[in-house]
């Protein structure tokens, strides 16, 4: 009986242990140096990939806007926005570990907004897991879960946070 017990003890530790590795491991990290010029965002596949001179380095996993399917249409609607976009502010003190801006919304988001007498909403970001949850790691993709935000692993933000110049394109698709 003894034997069982450490046994299922040993076992589940290295599920723990085991799952905290996934969650907060950054697989095949970009080289040190590396300055990227574009970010695409595919919101079906829940995809963020990194460009430099038209070639993708890497693909990450995201969690989008609770509420992610077609385009944002006003503030409050917790979608992730469509359209083309750039990096135009970064938030190292932000509330989400490191939160890199987006220039939602533009002139054609608010011209849409303001024919349907709405807000088209603001503060759009890239960012990591909220403070003092960064222990969540990977998880926090099981399911969508921002304002309209795309979300990473705190790992991941900082990779993207140190390849990621102020002015970097940002397309976001369906």
């Amino acid at each position: 009986m003894f034997r069982r017990v450490v046994l299922l003890a040993i076992a589940i530790v290295m599920f723990v242990v085991g799952v905290h590795f996934y969650a907060h491991h950054v697989w095949n990290p970009v080289p040190t140096g590396t300055t990227i010029d574009r970010i695409v965002v595919e919101k079906s596949a829940r995809n963020l990939s990194i460009f430099a001179n038209s070639k993708k380095l890497k693909t990450y996993h995201v969690a989008l806007g609770r509420n992610p399917i077609g385009p944002k249409r006003e503030e409050g609607d917790m979608k992730t926005p469509e359209g083309i976009y750039t990096i135009d502010a970064r938030n190292p003190q932000s509330s989400f570990h490191l939160a890199l801006h987006i220039s939602y919304p533009s002139d054609e988001d608010n011209a849409r907004a303001a024919d349907r007498g709405v807000a088209a909403g603001f503060d759009i970001m890239i960012h990591g897991i909220q403070n003092g949850r960064g222990w969540i790691g990977a998880l926090h993709r099981w399911h969508d879960w921002t304002a309209g935000c795309i979300a990473l692993t705190d790992e991941e933000i900082e990779e993207l946070w140190r390849v990621t110049p102020d002015g970097t394109a940002v397309e976001i698709r369906r």
